[in-house]
Order: structure tokens, then C-alpha cells, then sequence
């Protein structure tokens, strides 16, 4: 698929110049920073030595007190608190996280997971049920319950305060919960705004600290569940997300919790954990639990103490991720025999399938896999309790969510974000909602945003490449959302001839290249995926690049290596 690459606003040469002299960094590692809003010395070390201290009080969140004060009567009364929250890597995390918490002061607690194929997404009828007849008098709602207005009146009638802790968007009615922790919520003055659910969860037991003396250094060893939520939620990696982040990862590496450490032993990551690693890795495995069954097996293992009971559920947990791989790789290659099949299809703007025979657990995975090949906002629906219930997600750019919106008079209910969400309707009303969403999406969305695009951080010669800027680079980690691994680009490169192509069908290339503006020295590149460009590059004809640097270690050996992301040929341009 044709990608488009965009190179982003290079800074201001004043600016970025006066860095680079005042770090003694290259100016390309300067523009880097700039781009970042990095435009001083004291900014470069605050950004580059991150610390605990830069984290926000809590109570500066909106029904903070309210939330830790009933906590405390809670707790001194002896009445029972549920922790319950959503069947995802954010969802269980938090619960893991707030549960492990307060079970260190406090015996009378439990926690609940909805399952995903009875109760759906969310705070559920059933589990305000259970909560009721396990004489729960407080509930804790994790990564969840910021639009559950239905359900958290009916906990109120049952006689249950609700402590709302959750980071999606409101909707228009802010439920009446005893208290409601949401930094995106009106009137919250929270200066971050883009906690994960579990960093929600993190800031309630940090006040909770506070008001009860508790040192907070002993509730640092937490921040492994966040670091995961983060990277798993794709929230970005700004501000407090970035220490909390840096400092989780940290802890990843070098003294996980027993569930974590045996689930990190199951993915076979044996270097230093990234937030790649926890994304690719990690997360689904996590995720693979409510998935295939229940969430509740995933918060088993994250609050596991006993190493030979955290082994038995990794692997349970593992399988379970085998099986998803299994029945998503099924359910995409159904999907794309149903699109090629379909002439309609052809000029369309959007996707959206319905097949009631599908896992609900896999069908986000799958419309992400669709719009892999047809770069098109996508929607996968099957059956679930009597309706459609679905999946949706967007092209870069596009916002999903207004779309999803325009048809609301079609849905039950919906809910999600910018670039993914979930929706439920009824299955007389699929065929409208595939007319109208097409129609809203065709009349809204530009050409440009049906290209992938590739954004590109500035332009790199050869002769810069060297290991000590991979070292300074490098420690622009943790990447990931608006801290992404820079891609750069080079001209005029060529094979020196050892090209080849491997993998199992001869999909990828390992080259070894040179710039033709440069003296002869080579990088060894991969590049995934991009096997029908070898007929050009083996002729040693020049060809431009984009592409990351990242460490090779094989064997013990370490080198660097371009990570190419796409290549174009004279005939591309």
C-alpha cells in the first residue's frame, strides 16, 4: 500500500542551534528536542531525568477528598468495598492495583469483572447485583462508570456509594455518583489530563497515602501496573505519563511483581523490557484473558504472590493468547473474503461487517487487520445477547467517534474515543447504520486521510549515524504516543550487494547500505515487508528511506541497524 510521507516542521533554527551548543548534541539531536517542545537546558534535563517529584497532588482532582474520605469511614466501619473495573489491560491493572492496595490495610474487600459475552463493557445490572448481595457498601469502578448513569443510580437505590475513577470522556450527564474522578470531567482543574483508567486508580491511593501518613516510597512498587496500562491503553506518553512510565518500566526490569515476572517469562522477552515489548508482548497476553474468557483470570495472575500459582495461570493466560491469534487470524481472512466478494465495497469509504458467528472478544483486533489493507474507518459487528455489538476503528486523522455520533439515533449505546470506540445496536438497524455511517464518513473525510501516512522527524545523513547518538537518542525513552521513536529520512542510498530477501515466503529485506553523498561506510537495514522493491535495489540504483535506528543484539553481538518503515524509488516519486 502506497504510503505518504510527511516531514514534520523542522524548529527554529535560533532555537535549536543555542540547544545544541548549550547539550554540546548534534543539531539534528537539538531539532529533535525542539520539535518536542524542549527548548532550554532546564527543560532538556527535566525532560531527560525524569522524576517522581514533577507527579501532581492528587487532591488537586475533582472529588478527591469526598472519594478518600468515605474510603477511610469505609474502612473504619468494616464495611465491604468492591474494586471493579473493565476486562482490558487498563481495566485489570487498575483493579489489580487498588485491590493489592487495600488489601495491605484492610481485609474485608473483594473485586469484580464483568464478563465480556453476558455483561459487556462497563459497570453491568449484574455486577451492582453481586455487589448488593455480597453486602458491598462501597463500590470502586476502574476504567470505567464516567457514562454508566443507568447503572450507578441503580446502585444508589440498592444503598451502594459509587466512586467513579475512569478517563474517557463524559457524556452529557455526569452520573450521580458519591464521587467521580475523571480529569477530562467539567470543572476538574486536574492539570494532566490524559491519565490511563490505572493511573486514575494510582492517584486515589496516593491520596488515600497522604491523608493516612503512609510513606509514599512504599507505594512507588505500583508503578510497574501503571507503566503497563500506559503502554497497553496508548494514552500518551507526555508529562506524568512519562514519569510514571519511566519509573514503572524501570521497575519491570529490575523487580516485576510475580504475575508480571512470569508473564514476561511466558512472552520470552530476555533484554531490557521497552514500551514496545509491553504493547506487542505483555498487553496482549494480559488482554487475551477477557478475551477468550474472563478478565477476572488476568487480575488473578496481576495479584498473584505465590510464584508456582502465578507459573500455572501465565500459562492458562498464554494459551488463551495462542487461541485469540488463532480465531482472529480466522475471523480476518472470513472478513476480507466478505469484502473482496462484495462489489459495492469497491469505492467506499468506510467498512462495516456483521457476521453473528464471530468471537466479540477478537473483533477490535480484526478491524484493526482490515485497516491494515483497506486504509479505511472500519467497523466489525457480531451478535451478543440478542443485538449487534461492535468494534470500530479509524484511520489516522479521522475522527471516529464524531462519526459513530452522526448515527446515534441508531444505536443502543456507544462509547470510545478519536480513533477506536464501541457500539451496540439492534440488528434491524445494521443496514441504516452502514448507509449512514458510510454517508457521514464519505462527506467528512479527505483524501488525504485514506492515505497511510508516515511522519517522518527530520532528515538524517549516514555519516551522523554513530553509537553515541543512539545513546543520546535513546534516552528520549519511553516512547510511544507524542514521544514516538523518531523516523528519519535519507536520500540517495543503495545496496552495496549482500541484499537479500528472507522470512518464510521471502517477504523481507536484509540489505546493506551506503549514501551516495556519503564516504563508503554501510549500515546493515531491515525492512519488513517490503520484498517488491528488491528487483530495483539489487540492480544498485539509488532509492530513498525512512526508517528508525535501533540496537541488533545477536548472539551477544550488538550493532546498530536501520528499521527501514518504507522505500521509495525514482519511479514512486
Amino acid at each position: 500500500m502506497e504510503k505518504r510521507w510527511v516531514t514534520k516542521e523542522r524548529g527554529d533554527s535560533a532555537v535549536v542551534k543555542q540547544l545544541a551548543g548549550a547539550l554540546n548534541v548534534s543539531e539534528s539531536l537539538a531539532n529533535l528536542m525542539v520539535q518536542r517542545n524542549i527548548t532550554s537546558k532546564e527543560e532538556a534535563q527535566t525532560f531527560f531525568n525524569p522524576s517522581l517529584d514533577y507527579l501532581h497532588d492528587p487532591f488537586m482532582m475533582k472529588d478527591m477528598n469526598i472519594a478518600v474520605d468515605r474510603l477511610s469511614t469505609a474502612i473504619k466501619k468494616n464495611e465491604k468495598i468492591l474494586v471493579y473495573g473493565d476486562y482490558d489491560v487498563d481495566g485489570t491493572t487498575a483493579v489489580a492495583l487498588v485491590y493489592s492496595f487495600l488489601k495491605e490495610q484492610y481485609s474485608n474487600i473483594d473485586y469484580y469483572i464483568p464478563n465480556r459475552y453476558k455483561e459487556g463493557y462497563g459497570v453491568s445490572f449484574q455486577g451492582i447485583d453481586f455487589a448488593t448481595e455480597n453486602n458491598c457498601k462501597v463500590v470502586i469502578t476502574l476504567d470505567c462508570g464516567i457514562k454508566a448513569v443507568e447503572k450507578i443510580r441503580y446502585a444508589r437505590s440498592k444503598g451502594i456509594d459509587v466512586i467513579v475513577c475512569d478517563h474517557h470522556y463524559p457524556g452529557d450527564e455526569i452520573p450521580k455518583a458519591l464521587a467521580v474522578l475523571d480529569p477530562k470531567q467539567p470543572g476538574c482543574s486536574y492539570p494532566y489530563k490524559e491519565l490511563s483508567g490505572c493511573g486514575v486508580g494510582f492517584k486515589l491511593i496516593h491520596a488515600y497515602s497522604k491523608i493516612q501518613g503512609i510513606p509514599f516510597s512504599s507505594i512507588t512498587h505500583y508503578l510497574d501496573l501503571v507503566a503497563v496500562s500506559i503502554a497497553s491503553d496508548i494514552v500518551p506518553i507526555t508529562g506524568e505519563n512519562r514519569v510514571m512510565a519511566y519509573f514503572g518500566l524501570k521497575q519491570l526490569n529490575e523487580a516485576p511483581r510475580t504475575g508480571l515476572k512470569e508473564i514476561i517469562k511466558e512472552a520470552e522477552v530476555f533484554r531490557t523490557l521497552t514500551v514496545e515489548d509491553v504493547v506487542f508482548k505483555i498487553g496482549p497476553r494480559i488482554n487475551a484473558a477477557g478475551r477468550m474468557e474472563t478478565g477476572s483470570k488476568a487480575v488473578e495472575l496481576l495479584i498473584a504472590n505465590d510464584s508456582k500459582l502465578a507459573t500455572c495461570i501465565s500459562k492458562e493466560i498464554n494459551n488463551f493468547n495462542i487461541e485469540r491469534r488463532n480465531v482472529d487470524r480466522v475471523i480476518t481472512t472470513e472478513a476480507m473474503r466478505m469484502i473482496s466478494e462484495d462489489q459495492r465495497t469497491g469505492n467506499a469509504k468506510t467498512t462495516v461487517l456483521y457476521n453473528p458467528a464471530w468471537k466479540k472478544g477478537v473483533i477490535g483486533i480484526v478491524a484493526s487487520r482490515l485497516i491494515e489493507t483497506y486504509y479505511r474507518p472500519t467497523v466489525i459487528l457480531t451478535e451478543s445477547n440478542g443485538f449487534a455489538t461492535g468494534s470500530a476503528r479509524s484511520v489516522q486523522g479521522y475522527d471516529l467517534y464524531q462519526a459513530i455520533e452522526a448515527c446515534s439515533d441508531l444505536l443502543e449505546s456507544f462509547g470510545g474515543h478519536m480513533f477506536a470506540a464501541g457500539l451496540t445496536l439492534k440488528k434491524e438497524n445494521i443496514q441504516p447504520f452502514i448507509e449512514r455511517f458510510e454517508q457521514y464518513v464519505n462527506s467528512t473525510i479527505t483524501e488525504d486521510q485514506l492515505l497511510p501516512r508516515v511522519f517522518i522527524d527530520t532528515e538524517l545523513s549516514f555519516s551522523e549515524i554513530n553509537e553515541e547518538f543512539f545513546r543520546v537518542m535513546s534516552q528520549f525513552q519511553p516512547f510511544g504516543p507524542e514521544n514516538m521513536s523518531p523516523i528519519f529520512i535519507s536520500r540517495n542510498v543503495f545496496d552495496t550487494g549482500t541484499g537479500r530477501m528472507v522470512g518464510s515466503s521471502g517477504e523481507h529485506l536484509k540489505l546493506d547500505l551506503c549514501q551516495e553523498t556519503e564516504t563508503m561506510k554501510s549500515l546493515p537495514a531491515i525492512a519488513f515487508n517490503l520484498a517488491n522493491n528488491f528487483e530495483y535495489i539489487k540492480k544498485g540504483s539509488p532509492f530513498d528511506i525512512c526508517y528508525s535506528i535501533e540496537m541488533n543484539e545477536f548472539r551477544g553481538n550488538k550493532n546498530l541497524q536501520l528499521n527501514i518503515r518504507d522505500i521509495k524509488t525514482p519511479e514512486d516519486k
